[in-house]
């Protein structure tokens, strides 16, 4: 027979994984597609060697097809580099999509930021306050991007790109996890 000690030390463990469990089968929250401001926020993915890397070109070509509608009069590239890295998501995003056509004087490249929520807390010191702003992200990082970004104080909304046919299971899985832990602890660092 167990004792009352041992079955108190095990009902928290219980508790986490059934958390744990509801968390990895809970649908992502689903983020309605806002209509496009003079302002488009591309938040960083990753690049390799200058190129964008799938996730990230799939952002800017999102950005870039949006610039086309003829609504969007400045995009704002995110991201900063890796240790070692010579080349920032900013820049490589930027001449991205001055290679599209975009004109120059219509990008900015925020070249620090590591994180979500900096680079929304970079980007928006380049923009007058209360700018309105769009965030162009996947749709599986857009409810949380949105949320950080309304916690922060900032007027926007979200224009999602879609993800890859065949997503990745951990990008899913840790944007479910990072979404929980928002939800939980609020915008930190």
């Amino acid at each position: 027979m167990r004792s009352r000690g041992s079955l108190n030390s095990f009902l928290p463990l219980l508790v986490l994984a059934l958390l744990g469990v509801v968390v990895l089968l809970a649908p992502f929250p689903r983020v309605p597609a806002g209509r496009p401001h003079a302002v488009v926020m591309v938040l960083g993915a990753a690049q390799y060697a200058g190129k964008p890397s799938p996730a990230f070109q799939r952002r800017l070509d999102h950005a870039w097809q949006l610039y086309q509608s003829g609504q969007v009069q400045r995009i704002v590239v995110t991201g900063g580099r890796r240790p070692g890295d010579p080349f920032t998501e900013g820049e490589v995003g930027v001449k991205y999509l001055a290679s599209k056509g975009v004109p120059k004087e219509r990008l900015l490249a925020e070249t620090r930021s590591r994180t979500t929520i900096e680079n929304l807390r970079n980007a928006v010191t380049f923009l007058p306050p209360g700018t309105p702003i769009t965030l162009v992200t996947d749709s599986a990082h857009a409810p949380r991007a949105l949320a950080l970004a309304h916690a922060l104080g900032l007027a926007a909304n979200v224009n999602p790109s879609p993800l890859s046919r065949h997503p990745d299971w951990r990008y899913l899985l840790r944007e479910k996890l990072a979404f929980a832990a928002y939800a939980v602890l609020g915008a930190k660092g």
